[in-house]
């Protein structure tokens, strides 16, 4: 299968993993509700996030322009090679 381009269906699957995640979240919540349950999954959702993020866009712009990351375990193989 290749890789999507068409924009209506990309915004659709971002649309879905905001809709899976936001069910995940409330389903935690609804079944163990504290303020520190809310409190930890917000901070384990925001820093994810931003692994995510500098897997990404911070280690293709500013650590290696020139390598390009397929996905997660292109990150470890590329970090396990340099090694």
């Amino acid at each position: 299968m290749g890789d999507i381009k068409s924009p209506r269906l990309l915004l659709l699957k971002a649309l879905l993993f905001v809709v899976a995640g936001s069910l995940a979240s409330a389903g935690l919540l609804l079944d163990h509700f504290s303020w520190t349950n809310l409190f930890l999954l917000v901070t384990a959702i925001f820093s994810f996030s931003r692994f995510y993020y500098f897997c990404f866009y911070v280690i293709e712009h500013y650590i290696d322009p020139n390598y390009k990351f397929a996905g997660l375990s292109s990150v470890i193989t590329y970090y396990w090679k340099k090694r």
